[in-house]
């Protein structure tokens, strides 16, 4: 098992956990907002550390922020398993294409 697939499973198993004692259980009691907001958070603070800070800052960050996309993941259901395979999808096709094989037609996209 990874270390990714690990936490994916420790949260997973955290929903049962007590309130008192964990805060992965604290923030899926919350619901997908409170998860969602908090991934918010932690993107911006990984951004800034990418933008300015030390190495080991952004690694840090990174992994804040990969442990709250693995909460937010798990209050909607959705697993690693699930993304892992999307990703096996897109394996081998240009980034380019991809993005253009989800734009509808018509839409505009600013990214």
């Amino acid at each position: 098992m990874t270390a990714i697939e690990t936490l994916a499973a420790t949260i997973r198993a955290r929903r049962t956990a007590s309130t008192e004692q964990s805060y992965t259980r604290m923030l899926l009691d919350g619901g997908v907002a409170k998860c969602a907001k908090k991934l918010g958070e932690e993107a911006a603070e990984t951004i800034i550390a990418a933008m300015g800070e030390s190495d080991e800052a952004l690694t840090g960050e990174a992994a804040d922020l990969i442990f709250h996309l693995l909460v937010l993941l798990e209050a909607r259901d959705v697993s690693l398993d699930d993304v892992c395979a999307e990703l096996n999808r897109r394996a081998g096709t240009s980034g380019l294409d991809e993005k253009a094989s989800r734009s509808a037609p018509g839409k505009v996209d600013n990214a």
